[in-house]
């Protein structure tokens, strides 16, 4: 453990004001929005802020009934709210590294729990993975991020981005995967081995497999869903 005076402390870990840009990585796990009008986050991830800024839950009826009905039938734990004024917002999300990408006219999928903020200039939806309906921890759906703007998502722990051709399938864990290229459509397949009888409990083990061109992005983390009430 590293010993500070209260000065040195002080100036390792206050923030960087020289820092001004919509999303600014404040820490690895901490996000800054330099907010001037509004943003999307997750609900709860705010940690401080200062300024004029007013918070509201997404609303039953925010998006329409088509992500309304959606949001019942997951039963999904990507709660949103919307902050509006003016100042400085700091988000984070049960100690999880942070990524920012920064859309532009191009889409990413990205696993509900993984979602922390997005700009209003972003388009969204919630897609139903149906297959995957069978686990009991959840994860059943993902959100489609597309258009232009700033995106942050988190990971537990380093990201790992795997190269996915049509010569080169790529097969993952979902507890395990956090995001993916838009385009990519998932399918979903079952393995029964040795392994899932001695080691995960019994049972089969559900896979995600990608094919075609794009990315995927896992962490070296099984993520156990908690779903919650929209």
């Amino acid at each position: 453990m590293s010993n500070y005076s209260l000065d040195d402390f002080l100036k390792e870990t206050q923030e960087d004001a020289t820092k001004n840009s919509f999303f600014e990585l404040e820490t690895e796990r901490v996000l800054e929005v330099n907010l001037d009008g509004q943003v999307w986050a997750k609900m709860g991830s705010m940690i401080s802020y200062t300024g004029n800024i007013k918070f509201e839950r997404e609303k039953v009826l925010e998006h329409g009934l088509g992500k309304m009905f959606k949001k019942a039938f997951t039963g999904e734990g990507t709660a949103l709210m919307k902050a509006t004024g003016e100042g400085k917002l700091y988000l984070a999300d049960q100690g999880k590294k942070i990524v920012i990408f920064d859309l532009e006219q191009d889409s990413i999928s990205v696993n509900g729990n993984n979602l922390l903020a997005f700009e209003p200039s972003v388009n969204w939806d919630i897609r139903l993975m149906r297959k995957m309906a069978g686990i009991a921890s959840g994860g059943l759906f993902n959100v489609l991020l597309d258009g232009q703007g700033k995106v942050a998502i988190t990971t537990h722990f380093e990201p790992l981005t795997i190269r996915v051709t049509s010569e080169n399938p790529i097969l993952t864990d979902p507890n395990a995967t956090v995001a993916w290229s838009g385009n990519l459509k998932p399918e979903f397949k079952t393995d029964i081995s040795l392994r899932t009888f001695i080691g995960r409990g019994s049972g089969e083990s559900i896979q995600m497999e990608f094919s075609g061109e794009g990315f995927v992005i896992v962490q070296p983390f099984e993520e156990v869903y908690r779903t919650t009430g929209g």
